[in-house]
């Protein structure tokens, strides 16, 4: 059995409220380090056998139709999961 990992996040244009009170508290809770922060979404499809280049294809076209809202987000990768995801 394969996997497809499809990270979808907010387009650069678009205010990420989500990612701002993510970096706000990482301040408060003493992590300074990082000045932003972005906050998207991860999907993992399933797929019988092997995930190649056409399983690819399929799943960046789901992502795009279904996964993300085209208007306000990118889909910024589409890839096979390696064993440790």
């Amino acid at each position: 059995m394969g996997r497809v990992v499809i990270d979808v996040m907010p387009k650069p244009e678009i205010l990420d409220p989500q990612g701002k009170a993510v970096v706000g508290a990482l301040a408060r809770l003493g992590f300074s380090e990082f000045d932003g922060a972005r906050q998207g979404k991860r999907f993992e499809l399933e797929v019988e056998g092997e995930v190649d280049q056409a399983v690819l294809d399929r799943a960046r076209e789901a992502a795009v139709t279904l996964l993300s809202n085209p208007v306000i987000e990118d889909v910024v990768a589409v890839r096979a999961a390696s064993n440790q995801e």
